[in-house]
């Protein structure tokens, strides 16, 4: 399956099945305490990666990177699990938008969130407040591996958004995570249409091995 492929079949799925297919998988991929903030639907793209840190005595600023960011990426911003300070406003939601940005995750917080609304750009995080974090902290590096709720994230690991959070797919298992997520899908399925055809729910579970889609294979 081509790269591009695995960002298709991505983007008919939903984060609860691929969270499904990574516990099947035993990989730790659910960023915990990150929410959708603003945007609709599924997003899907590769991660571009930047981590803050505070400020100190060296100077710094909060970056001009949105410019480096590749239309279709999903720019994903560390902060260190920080609520007091934001790392994202209303005009990057606008420049990331108008420059094919799929969305913004952030291990923080974002302010002008009306802003992000009126375009519909999709922002994940752990909240939004007005704060600013110039002068507070500062871009320590890009295009590295970071953490995002407490997960490992990697430039070109792909990452899943919608009403229900963000998952994180190593680049390196992308196939075969689509591959279970697929089969996972294919079977709710068929247990939503037979017990909308009158079967027991239970029933229907019991057929389709509902109670073991998520446990880990041997």
């Amino acid at each position: 399956m081509a790269d591009d492929d695995v960002v298709e079949a991505l983007k008919t799925l939903s984060t609860p099945v691929v969270s499904d297919a990574l516990d099947r998988l035993g990989i730790d991929g659910q960023a915990s305490g990150i929410a959708r903030i603003t945007g609709t639907g599924t997003v899907v793209g590769r991660a571009w990666t930047l981590q803050y840190t505070p400020i100190g005595t060296e100077g710094g600023t909060v970056g001009d990177y949105i410019d480096d960011a590749l239309p279709g990426s999903i720019i994903v911003l560390a902060n260190n699990v920080r609520t007091d300070v934001t790392v994202w406003g209303g005009l990057l939601s606008e420049v990331a938008s108008y420059r094919g940005v799929t969305a913004t995750v952030i291990d923080g917080t974002c302010r002008d969130t009306p802003r992000a609304a009126e375009v519909g750009y999709s922002l994940f995080a752990r909240s939004h407040w007005m704060r600013t974090g110039k002068d507070r902290v500062r871009v320590e590096s890009t295009q590295r591996p970071v953490s995002i709720g407490g997960v490992l994230v990697r430039p070109e690991d792909v990452l899943v958004g919608d009403a229900d959070g963000v998952v994180v797919v190593p680049r390196e298992r992308a196939e075969e995570i689509v591959k279970v997520a697929l089969k996972i899908e294919e079977a709710e399925q068929a247990i939503h249409l037979e017990a909308m055809q009158g079967m027991r729910l239970d029933e229907a579970r019991r057929r389709h091995g509902y109670h073991q889609l998520q446990t880990k294979a041997d």
